[in-house]
């Protein structure tokens, strides 16, 4: 792959992409707000996580199995987090695709699956020896954060399809996994490849493989976006359509009422430019028109109702009982002392008017109203009260009868004209004083003017349902026509930014897709180009023909043959499918968009041949300069691949003991290849000086300098620093200082600090160690009294250096 196809996958994620071009574009702000509603969080807020959401890009630290497939007792697998090829290998049986499957499974749940087959039946999954609480741990490295992350996957049953997942961030607490937000990204941008996703990357339906390569082109996001803003569009413009194919129809009915004021009204208020919807909405509520048509009094006449008889009856029925115990207490001693009280108090009143006056005004006797009879009188006054008691309560019942009596007669705002005479009566009774008369006409009036209300409300009902009969179904068909005009009216100004939005993401989504589609292309046919080595056939296209809603749509993939076109599938032998299979899916999971820096692989190298293999290692080593790429093989062609062509690889070993215990061992990496063979010339006697002086040094230089390397990355990442930026720092870093300052300070222009700084942290040994490696690369070389101790000594520095401190 070349460093430009290396520089198209790094193009921004299109979420980033859509933002910039949203805010760059001459559009409205209220059409730029329907499209970042529509984009949500997607766009609009790209790059926002939710607390616990791994936002940075994701590298494997280590895998720690148990009870799972042909693993038993805990196994780990240990990695460095960082990019770079991993060979996993080991003879068939060893448990390498079980080690591979549970980074798969503690990711999704699910296995490598074939169309039809359910992904979360895991046949038998649990291992033999070892079948209580199988588990699957990973050690994850995300960028940004200071610390790993663990993903551990548990089961609660034997049911494969049981399984749980959680999510352990540093400083966020443990969560469920779906919380990490990687569920659309395992799908876009799935990042394991087994032999059965290879197979159906060719043997799959043509729909399939369509599906597979639209996908990682990232244009849901889009996609999405104008299914949500077209069907809004959709939705306003059949309701606009519905209201004005319903008009004529409306207005042919209303014309059919022409001798219903109601009617008239409506034709009037839609029959015009302007809508007069307030007009429309009053005669759908029933509202009574403004002027006093016939109809205006009907609806009153429909409406009108007489007094209460049932309340008129207990009020007149208590007054006349009250009028009875006045009546009853005619003559009685309570009434005559009622009587002599008032008579004594008015010659009392006499006395206190002439107090020099004795002599009683009735019959003239002499001295007889003096202070003696005043006192005597008083008293009597008193006593007689107390006895009148009850004839004074009862003329009181009398006097409230009355009254409430008369608070019953009301006079409505509006009377019908067939009423007025009934009404007056009743009204009138509000002027009667006489309580007895009061009673009788009260009852009389109010018999007659229910009465009447009755047979007028009857007679206006049954002439308004007449009129009624046909305006009734009308008016349905005018609120909802009312309602669609409505919507219709207010949704214009929407209905016109919405097709501006949709016009804006479609012509957008055409010129990402070909961008993406022409990128995609390029990478695949530089894979193809590598891996194909000496075969004759050329992949010269790779396309998309239809669209994610068509019926018929699949992948094409256009070959030639010597110079002679054909289709890929039909003139490729087995081998040759199998690399081009490669060169669809590797494409696919190392787009920008994922978040997954890591890549696992398991068993690639089936029905290549040789010049094949070496090609893949290529590709690989160009891969893992921006992924960690981890390959489970049981073919050693691949390692001698790498061997052979110098490319740097860690080398794990996987061995299988009795009761499934399964051992993985890192036989080989980058600082331990140079080691090792700086260690075979230490142990190799009768060498030239030169060889002690010059090679052994600048092989143990490598040696630092890979750890370096290592830390640097480890470092970088941790900060959340940007790989682009990581990669160029270490490319334009060439003296052994400039890589130690990036990776002790991140900062290659501080070359001049590391030895000070390599002191403080790892002790003035290591400084000389390192000055030694250094001179390797003059003419006089370095002087090594013990190659063997010197060996040792650097291979233990280089572990140290291999793991950065944790920064604040």
């Amino acid at each position: 792959m070349t460093e430009t196809e290396q520089h198209q996958q790094t193009a921004l994620p299109l979420a980033e992409t859509v933002t910039t071009r949203l805010a760059e574009s001459a559009l409205p702000e209220s059409v730029k707000a329907l499209l970042r509603d529509a984009l949500g969080s997607g766009a609009a807020d790209a790059g926002t996580t939710t607390s616990s959401a791994a936002s940075g890009r994701v590298y494997l630290d280590s895998l720690a199995v148990n009870g799972f497939r042909g693993i038993g007792p805990r196994a780990r697998l240990s990695l460095s987090p960082r990019p770079g090829v991993n060979l996993v290998v080991g003879r068939n049986g060893t448990g390498k695709s079980s080690l591979a499957d549970a980074i798969e499974v503690g990711f999704t749940g699910a296995r490598a699956h074939r169309p039809g087959q359910d992904a979360t039946r895991g046949g038998h999954w649990v291992n033999l020896h070892n079948a209580e609480s199988p588990k699957v741990e990973l050690k994850l490295a995300v960028e940004g954060d200071t610390g790993n992350s663990t993903l551990a996957r548990t089961w609660t049953s034997q049911e494969f399809g049981s399984s749980e997942a959680t999510f352990k961030r540093p400083g966020h607490g443990t969560v469920p996994l779906a919380e990490a937000g990687w569920d659309t990204a395992l799908a876009d941008h799935r990042p394991f490849l087994s032999y059965t996703d290879l197979d159906l990357m060719l043997t799959g339906k043509p729909s399939e493989r369509y599906d597979a390569i639209a996908t990682i082109l990232g244009m849901d996001l889009l996609s999405t976006a104008t299914n949500r803003l077209s069907a809004r569009e959709k939705a306003l413009a059949t309701t606009a359509k519905e209201a004005r194919d319903a008009l004529p129809g409306l207005k042919d009915a209303l014309y059919a009422l022409e001798d219903d004021d109601r009617a008239v009204q409506a034709l009037l208020a839609v029959d015009t430019p302007a809508l007069d919807l307030d007009t429309i909405d009053a005669l759908v509520a029933g509202l009574p028109p403004a002027d006093d048509s016939r109809l205006a009094e009907l609806q009153i006449e429909a409406g009108v109702h007489g007094p209460d008889l049932a309340e008129v009856g207990e009020a007149v029925q208590r007054l006349r009982i009250a009028l009875a115990d006045v009546e009853d207490l005619h003559g009685t001693d309570a009434e005559n002392a009622r009587l002599r009280a008032d008579l004594l108090e008015k010659a009392l009143a006499h006395a206190d008017r002439h107090p020099d006056d004795d002599v009683c005004p009735t019959c003239g006797t002499e001295r007889v109203l003096g202070r003696e009879w005043c006192d005597r009188a008083s008293r009597q006054v008193t006593e007689l009260r107390r006895e009148a008691k009850t004839a004074e309560d009862a003329r009181a019942a009398v006097r409230t009868g009355k009254r409430n009596l008369q608070n019953l007669i009301e006079t409505p705002k509006r009377i019908p004209v067939a009423l007025a005479d009934p009404w007056k009566a009743w009204t009138d009774c509000r002027q009667i004083t006489d309580p007895v008369e009061l009673a009788r006409s009260a009852e009389e009036a109010a018999t007659v003017i229910v009465d009447a209300c009755d047979t007028v409300r009857r007679h206006a009902a049954r002439e308004l349902e007449e009129r009624d009969e046909r305006w009734r179904a009308l008016v349905i068909r005018l609120a909802a026509w009312a309602d669609k005009a409505r919507e219709t009216e207010r949704a214009k100004p929407l209905l016109g930014n919405l097709r501006k939005a949709v016009r804006w993401l479609k012509d957008l989504s055409t010129e990402l897709r070909e961008q993406r589609m022409e990128r995609f292309t390029d990478a695949t046919q530089g894979i193809w180009e590598r891996l194909r080595q000496e075969s004759n056939v050329d992949l010269t296209a790779v396309s998309l023909k239809g669209s994610e809603k068509a019926n018929v749509r699949k992948l094409v993939m256009a070959a030639s043959v010597d110079g002679q076109d054909a289709p890929a599938l039909d003139v490729m032998s087995q081998g040759e499918l199998h690399s081009l299979a490669l060169s669809l899916f590797l494409p696919r999971a190392t787009t920008a968009d994922s978040p997954f820096g890591f890549l696992v692989i398991d068993d690639p190298v089936q029905s290549m041949d040789p010049t094949k293999v070496h090609g893949l290692a290529q590709v690989l080593h160009e891969l893992g300069r921006h992924r960690q790429i981890v390959v489970f093989t049981h073919d050693p062609r691949l390692q001698k691949a790498f061997t052979d062509q110098e490319l740097p690889v860690t080398v794990f070993q996987v061995t299988r003991g009795e009761g499934s215990r399964v051992k993985v061992d890192c036989i080989d990496d980058p600082v331990a290849q140079a080691i090792g063979d700086a260690r075979a010339i230490a142990a190799t006697p009768g060498l030239t000086p030169e060889t002690y002086s010059h090679v052994l040094p600048g092989l143990c230089r490598i040696a630092l300098e890979n750890a370096f390397l290592e830390a640097a990355w480890i470092r970088h990442h941790r900060s959340g620093g940007s790989e682009h930026d990581l990669q160029t720092a270490i490319d334009s870093a060439e003296r052994f200082q400039e890589v130690a300052a990036f990776a002790l300070f991140g900062d290659v222009e501080r070359g001049c600090e590391v030895r000070e700084e390599v002191r403080r942290r790892y002790g003035s040994s290591a400084c000389s160690l390192i000055q030694k490696c250094q001179k390797g690369a003059h003419p006089d070389g370095a002087s090594i009294p013990s190659p063997h101790r010197f060996v040792t000594d650097v291979e233990n520095l280089a572990q140290k250096i291999r793991k950065p401190e944790v920064t604040a």
